[in-house]
C-alpha cells in the first residue's frame, strides 16, 4: 500500500494477518509527526504543533531570549575578556609562526634574473658634489645648472614654478610663503607608444642634505639613456621644498588642484604613471638602505613593491632595513619577538599619524604605487657604495618596466614586522573586531534595559511613562558636542591673528594654544547642556544617550579602521573602555580622571612618548611636551597643505563622540 507523507511517496508492504497491527502503528506515528492518514499536516493549521527542536537559535523566541539573558547577565565579564583577547591577538601578530612569508604575486616581477651593469657610482657622487656647490652659490636650487645637466644627458627637460601661502608659519622654518621650482627630465620610451611612465625623484633639501641622491639620479639618467629596452617613459624629477614641491608637480601632472596651491602648468608630460621611487641619501658612505612605505592618510603601496626592493637587496647583498631596524632570525627568543613587536608598532604609529613620511606618500593619492628608499649611515661594520645602490635601482626599474598592468596582485592592507614576513588584513582585523564588539554588547545591554516590561504604579502609570526622556534632553548634547568640535576645527587658524595681538606668542603657538583652549572648554559641556534643558535629566535619558553614543562610536571606529587600521585600532584601545563603563552612578572625581586620561588629546600625548621609546630615543617630560605641541601644529598644517584627514576626523567626529560620554558621566 502506498501513501503520501510530507511530500514523499513511501511504500508499505503488509501481510493480511498483520494489516490491522500495521494500520494501528501507522496511526501512532502519524500522531507523533502531526500528519493524518490522508497526508494532512496539522502543523500548517495550528502552529502549536510545531516542534521547537527544528527551529534555529535566533528564530526560536525562547532560545533567543535565553541568549539575550546570558549576554546581559555576563555582559561585563565578556567585555573584559574581549578587550584583553583583542590586545593579546594584536600582540601575537608579531610572532613569526603567526605571520605569512612575503612572496612576489606579480608574474612580471617574479624573477630577479636581470643583469645590472650600472658602473658610474663614483662619477654620480662627483656630480652630487658639483650640485651641492652650485646650490650653495645660488642659495637654493640651481635650476639653470640642472636644466643644462639634464639636457646634456639627452632628456627632454621642463621646469615648473609654484608658490604656496601657508595658513600659519611652519615651526621649523618660520616661513609664510613658499616659492620654488621643480625641474624634471623625461626619457622617452624607444620601444613603446609612450602611454605609461615611471618616476624617479630626489628632493632638493636645504643645506647639505640629499645632494648625493641628486647626483645618483643624474648618473642613472645618463646610463638609462643609452639603453634600448625601455617600454615606459622614465621621468627624473628634482623637486624643491620636499612635499610642497612634490604636491605642486603631481597636481600639475594630473590637472587637479585639491589644496589651493599656485603652480604653472606643465609643458611636458609622459604617460600614465605606474610606479615611483623617491631617493634620499644622507652621506657619501651608506651602510644600509631603508624603505619607507607609510603615505598620506595611512595609505600603503602594493606589497609587491616592497617585495621587489627586498628581493634585489638579497640578490645584490645590500643590507636592508624597515623602520630603521635590521631583520633578525632568532624569532623564537624573547629579544627576537620584542624586536618584531617594535618594528610592527613603529609602522602602526607612523600609519596612524596620517602624514606622508616621504615624497612617495603623495603619489598614493593618485593610485600610483610608490615608496621612499633612504640611504642610512648607522651600521659601521657594513658599507655600500653608490655603484651598488645604482645597480639595485636599475634592477628595480627594469622589473617595473616589464609590467603589463598596474600592481594589483598583492596586498594593499598589511603590517610588516620584518621585510620577510607580513600580516594581512585577514589576520589583524579580528583584533579590532574584538574591541568593537564590546560597544555592541554594551548597546545590547542598554537596549534590553530600555525595552524591559515597565512596572505599573498605584495611579496606573508606568515608570517609563513617568520618566520618559524628551527629545531635547538627548538632542541637546549631540548638537552642543558637534558645535564644540566644529569650533575646534575652525577657530585655531581663523583666530591666530587675534591671539597674536593680545598675547606674546607667535602664530604657530597661537594656533596650538587656541586648539588646546577650545578642547579644554568642551569640558564645560555638562553645565551648558543642563542650562538648556527644562528640568533635570531622567534615568532613561542617559541610557538612550549612551545607546546612541555607543552605536555612533562603533560605526565611527569601524569606518576609520577600513581606511586607516592603525588609527582606528589606537582610538579603539583608548575610547572603548571609557565608552563601555561610564555611567552617572560612578564616583565622579575618579571617573572624570579616568575619562580624561583616555581622551583623544591624552592618547596623542601618550603616543608621542611611546613613539620615542620605540625609536630608542626617550625624552624628558618637558621635551616630550614641546614635541607634543609640535605634533599638533604639524597635524593641522598637514591638513591644510596636503589634505590629511586626521585633524578633521578627530575634531569633527572623535572629540564630539567623546564629549557625549563626558556628558553622561555628569548627567543629573
Amino acid at each position: 500500500m502506498n501513501f503520501f507523507l510530507n511530500g514523499s511517496w513511501y511504500a508499505e508492504l503488509t501481510f493480511p494477518q498483520e494489516q490491522g497491527n500495521s494500520r494501528r502503528g501507522k496511526t501512532d506515528a502519524e500522531d507523533r509527526c502531526g500528519t493524518s492518514a490522508s497526508g494532512f499536516d496539522r502543523n500548517s493549521v495550528n502552529p502549536d504543533f510545531q516542534d521547537n527542536d527544528n527551529m534555529g537559535l535566533l528564530s526560536d523566541p525562547n532560545r533567543r531570549q535565553a541568549l539575550i539573558n546570558l549576554l546581559t547577565r555576563l555582559n561585563a565579564p565578556i567585555c573584559f575578556v574581549c578587550y584583553f583577547a583583542g590586545v593579546a591577538w594584536f600582540m601575537g601578530l608579531a610572532f613569526e609562526p603567526f605571520t605569512l612569508r612575503t612572496y612576489m604575486s606579480e608574474n612580471a616581477m617574479g624573477s630577479t634574473m636581470v643583469e645590472e651593469r650600472f658602473p658610474a657610482g663614483e662619477r654620480a657622487l662627483a656630480t652630487g658634489r658639483e650640485f651641492a656647490a652650485h646650490k650653495k652659490r645660488v642659495g637654493g636650487m640651481p635650476v639653470d645648472w640642472l636644466v643644462k645637466t639634464m639636457q646634456a644627458r639627452g632628456l627632454e627637460v621642463f621646469t615648473q614654478s609654484f608658490s604656496r601661502t601657508l595658513p600659519f608659519p611652519d615651526e621649523n622654518t618660520e616661513r609664510y610663503v613658499v616659492k620654488g621650482t621643480n625641474v624634471y627630465g623625461i626619457l622617452r620610451a624607444p620601444r613603446a607608444p609612450r602611454t605609461e611612465a615611471l618616476v624617479l625623484s630626489a628632493p632638493c633639501s636645504p643645506g647639505d642634505n640629499n645632494n648625493q641622491a641628486v647626483g645618483l639620479l643624474l648618473g642613472l639618467a645618463h646610463y638609462f639613456r643609452n639603453q634600448v629596452y625601455w617600454a615606459k617613459d622614465i621621468i627624473f624629477l628634482v623637486n624643491e621644498h620636499d612635499l610642497i614641491g612634490m604636491q605642486a608637480w603631481l597636481e600639475g601632472y594630473h590637472h587637479t588642484n585639491v589644496t589651493g596651491m599656485d603652480w604653472s602648468p606643465l609643458q611636458g608630460r609622459g604617460g600614465s604613471i605606474q610606479a615611483a621611487l623617491s631617493l634620499e641619501l644622507s652621506s657619501d658612505v651608506i651602510t644600509s638602505l631603508d624603505i619607507v612605505l607609510e603615505g598620506l592618510n595611512g595609505q600603503l603601496p602594493n606589497l609587491d613593491l616592497a617585495n621587489l626592493f627586498y628581493a634585489f637587496c638579497q640578490k645584490i647583498g645590500v643590507l636592508c632595513t624597515i623602520q630603521g631596524k635590521l631583520q633578525r632570525n632568532d624569532w623564537d627568543s624573547v629579544s627576537g619577538y620584542n624586536h618584531a613587536v617594535q618594528t610592527m608598532m613603529l609602522m602602526v604609529m607612523k600609519q596612524a599619524s596620517g602624514r606622508a613620511w616621504g615624497d612617495h606618500g603623495l603619489f598614493l593619492r593618485y593610485h600610483i604605487e610608490a615608496a621612499t628608499v633612504k640611504g642610512v649611515n648607522s651600521f659601521r661594520h657594513y658599507k655600500t657604495d653608490a655603484t651598488t645602490i645604482g645597480r639595485l635601482l636599475e634592477g628595480m626599474y627594469r622589473k617595473l618596466n616589464n609590467l603589463l598592468e598596474r600592481l594589483h596582485q598583492s596586498y594593499f592592507f598589511y603590517l610588516l614586522p620584518s621585510l620577510s614576513h607580513f600580516v594581512s588584513i585577514g589576520y589583524y582585523m579580528p583584533a579590532f573586531g574584538l574591541l568593537v564588539v564590546i560597544l555592541l554588547l554594551r548597546a545590547l545591554d542598554l537596549w534590553v534595559q530600555l525595552s524591559a516590561q515597565p512596572s505599573r504604579t498605584e495611579d496606573g502609570m508606568s515608570a517609563t511613562e513617568q520618566s520618559s526622556p524628551g527629545v531635547l534632553s538627548v538632542l541637546t548634547p549631540l548638537v552642543i558636542s558637534h558645535l564644540t568640535g566644529a569650533a575646534l576645527y575652525m577657530l585655531p587658524v581663523r583666530f591666530q591673528e587675534v591671539a597674536v595681538e593680545h598675547f606674546p606668542v607667535s602664530e604657530t603657538e597661537a594656533v596650538v594654544l587656541t586648539a588646546i583652549a577650545v578642547y579644554t572648554a568642551g569640558l564645560a559641556l555638562p553645565h551648558n547642556t543642563h542650562r538648556l534643558l527644562s528640568g533635570e535629566g531622567t534615568e532613561t535619558g542617559w541610557r538612550v544617550l549612551k545607546l546612541v553614543a555607543l552605536l555612533y562610536l562603533a560605526v565611527l571606529l569601524g569606518c576609520t579602521a577600513l581606511i586607516n587600521f592603525s588609527l582606528g585600532f589606537i582610538l579603539a584601545l583608548s575610547l572603548v573602555p571609557a565608552a563601555a563603563f561610564v555611567t552617572p552612578h560612578v564616583p565622579k572625581a575618579l571617573s572624570a580622571f579616568f575619562l580624561v586620561t583616555l581622551s583623544p588629546a591624552c592618547t596623542l600625548l601618550f603616543s608621542v612618548f611611546f613613539f620615542q621609546e620605540l625609536q630608542e630615543m626617550p625624552v624628558s617630560f618637558q621635551d616630550g611636551w614641546l614635541l607634543y605641541l609640535s605634533v599638533i601644529a604639524q597635524g593641522i598644517l598637514d591638513h591644510y597643505l596636503y589634505g590629511s584627514l586626521v585633524f578633521p576626523l578627530v575634531a569633527l567626529l572623535v572629540y564630539p563622540c567623546w564629549l557625549l560620554f563626558w556628558n553622561i558621566l555628569f548627567w543629573k
